[in-house]
């Protein structure tokens, strides 16, 4: 099985990170601006949560709240469900689809590593396939198997 590592190692494990006592809106422009879905909140400079589109759409826009007036330690989900570097790509795949979240924070101890999309691990899936298709025909063609 395929492990979270293996995606970050591919992905990459850099993060955005923003302080919770920051407006929604400011979050918002990060998020436009790297075309980011979601963002890992800190507090003091420490892990603190989890900022999403959703937590905006929902707690914000939905509510009539403005974005510019609202904190992002009002809207955010402050113990999300998060993975470790061991945990397999199929685990993330089923916690996702259980709890119809789109981002796991990836920690090792109290501190993160990476944050993982759903996009991430279908475009994995999807690469790690192609790649076994391409030496299963290689194997078959009896050409060199790497």
């Amino acid at each position: 099985m395929k492990k979270v590592s293996q995606l970050l190692l591919l992905k990459g494990s850099a993060v955005k990170t923003i302080e919770s006592s920051k407006t929604v809106y400011e979050a918002l422009e990060i998020m436009i601006s790297n075309d980011f879905g979601a963002l890992i909140v800190s507090q003091n400079g420490k892990y603190a949560g989890l900022l999403t589109e959703r937590d905006y759409a929902r707690k914000v826009a939905l509510l009539g709240k403005n974005s510019h007036d609202t904190s992002i330690a009002e809207i955010m989900q402050t113990q999300p469900t998060s993975v470790s570097l061991n945990d397999s790509i199929e685990t993330c795949m089923a916690i996702m689809s259980a709890k119809h979240i789109r981002y796991l924070p990836v920690l090792v101890e109290e501190n993160v590593v990476g944050l993982v999309s759903m996009g991430d691990l279908v475009r994995f899936i999807i690469d790690d396939q192609k790649n076994t298709i391409s030496h299963l025909q290689n194997f078959i063609s009896g050409g060199v198997y790497s």
